[in-house]
């Protein structure tokens, strides 16, 4: 019978390899606050779990190969994953100036997601982006303190208000502080070799799919399904690997899910535009001289002519409206609040003057936030 190896050797060697797997874990983590810093500075979400799931899958073939447990692989590889992120947590708390917490609906390569790039990408101390499911979960979230901003789509050029912005922002607890303006230009995604004669259906946001209602006419063969977002309804094409499934999306959204360009610019208007409201829990100075813009929601009088007069009372003092919207007050049938963009600071004598006059019209009025006002166009 051979000798056995020694058992303190074994030991020793085992140690060994234990010391090599802890420094290849160290410089994992430095390599993991690298990605931390790369992504604040680009204004990308921490987490990416299309990237993860790349990574797992690729984790298993490789445990495979060399005859491991490709589950308990995996499993380990989950927790070396939720460290990194940890990891990354910390560095971003440990920061001397820190990022900007921002949250928008959608998941990354949506066009909340691309405006929030476009409005945060580069940033000095960098942007800590999420996103979710709706614009209420990113506003509950502000209002809890775990965000600095939430960007929120409010209006688009074609498509015309989006209905669920103005209702979260009736609930109070946030004020506007600044607005964007983003070009939108759909693309009809599908799986790489798909046909469009081949096509069923079509999943989008319900925006985006009013925004292309010409061509989904031009394919009535194509069924629209909403989706609550354009980044995931790419998503669902790519995940159930559907040929007869397309999604209206960013570009970007199809290059960060795989998919094929089917048919580009698909918007019925050409310069499309979708306007976003930043909010924030506390109102921000506007810079003197930078044009601005007051958002007031207000209950009426349930009373004939109160709307008019409301409005008279706001051209007599030289106020100009550029936005006048209703919302239903729910619980109270057939009562509406409205919503008034007016040019000019809420601190301003003709502001002051015009709300004072439009108060005794009023069940209740409530500024919104006074901001700096954008170009309205490119």
């Amino acid at each position: 019978m051979a000798d056995l190896p020694d058992l303190e050797a074994l030991r020793v060697a085992i140690e060994r390899i234990d010391a090599e797997i802890l420094d290849a874990l160290r410089r994992r983590m430095d390599v993991a606050d690298d990605i931390a810093r790369t992504k604040l500075a680009a204004a990308s979400p921490l987490r990416d779990p299309r990237r993860e799931d790349l990574v797992l899958l690729k984790v298993r073939e490789v445990a495979t190969s060399h005859g491991l447990d490709a589950h308990e692989i995996e499993r380990v590889y989950r927790l070396i994953m939720d460290m990194s992120v940890a990891r990354q947590q910390g560095l971003i708390q440990r920061l001397d100036t820190t990022p900007l917490r921002v949250g928008y609906p959608g998941i990354e390569g949506s066009y909340s997601h691309l405006a929030a790039r476009q409005r945060y990408g580069g940033r000095s101390g960098g942007v800590l982006l999420t996103g979710f499911e709706s614009g209420r979960e990113a506003l509950d979230a502000l209002r809890r303190g775990e965000l600095d901003l939430a960007l929120l789509p409010i209006e688009n050029t074609s498509a015309g208000s989006v209905s669920e912005t103005y209702d979260q922002l009736a609930e109070g607890g946030v004020t506007i502080i600044g607005e964007l303006l983003s070009e939108i230009d759909h693309r009809l995604l599908g799986l790489p070799g798909a046909r469009l004669e081949e096509l069923r259906t079509v999943l989008s946001h319900p925006q985006a799919l009013a925004q292309c209602a010409d061509f989904l006419r031009s394919v009535p063969w194509i069924r629209p399904l909403p989706e609550f977002d354009t980044g995931g309804a790419a998503r669902q094409v790519r995940e159930r690997n559907d040929p007869t499934l397309a999604a209206i999306a960013s570009e970007a959204a199809g290059q960060r899910f795989g998919l094929q360009v089917l048919v580009r610019d698909i918007q019925t208007a050409s310069g499309d535009y979708t306007r976003f409201v930043e909010l924030a829990r506390e109102a921000t100075p506007v810079p003197p001289g930078v044009p601005c813009k007051t958002t007031v929601m207000v209950v009426l009088e349930h009373r004939p002519g109160t709307l008019g007069k409301a409005l008279t009372a706001l051209s007599q003092r030289g106020v100009n409206l550029a936005k006048l919207e209703s919302r239903p007050i729910p619980g109270a049938p057939w009562r509406y609040r409205f919503f008034l963009d007016l040019e000019g600071h809420a601190a301003s004598a003709s502001l002051i003057a015009a709300l004072q006059d439009l108060q005794p019209l009023t069940t209740s009025m409530r500024v919104l936030g006074t901001y700096p006002r954008v170009e309205e166009g490119p």
